[in-house]
């Protein structure tokens, strides 16, 4: 709703009437962003294999609530999130690693994906071991 509001704004809607038209939109079910919060999670996981972080930066940066991305997250527990970064690490790349700058690269593409430092190092662990479960 924070992202609708600042486009309306600077579209020049005055305020009051930039909020009315939201709590209409709001009224009727046609926003809600828990629901959007929800997709948007959904979506850069499965699409972009974005990791938590990721996609928590993404949603404070439109101004969703903190209590609703916690919930938008807070579904993956730490296992789920490593097997998600081992399968990112298998599409994006044709083999484990072999060398240590191989395992920096893999590394760096996880944490540009958003996974956490510790989650990263996991998963290319894992990977470069062979275990592909």
């Amino acid at each position: 709703m924070a992202e609708l509001q600042r486009h309306l704004g600077a579209r020049g809607i005055a305020e009051p009437d930039a909020q009315s038209a939201i709590d209409e939109l709001c009224a009727q079910g046609y926003l809600d962003d828990a629901r959007y919060v929800q997709r948007f999670v959904e979506d850069r996981r499965t699409l972009d294999g974005w990791g938590a972080e990721r996609i928590e930066r993404a949603l404070r940066t439109v101004g969703v609530d903190d209590e609703l991305i916690a919930a938008g997250l807070g579904d993956r527990g730490p296992g789920e999130e490593l097997d998600a970064a081992v399968e990112v690490l298998r599409r994006r790349l044709r083999r484990p690693p072999e060398d240590e700058r191989g395992r920096q690269r893999a590394l760096a593409l996880l944490v540009r994906r958003g996974y956490e430092l510790e989650v990263s190092y996991d998963a290319v662990r894992r990977w470069a071991a062979g275990d592909r479960s």
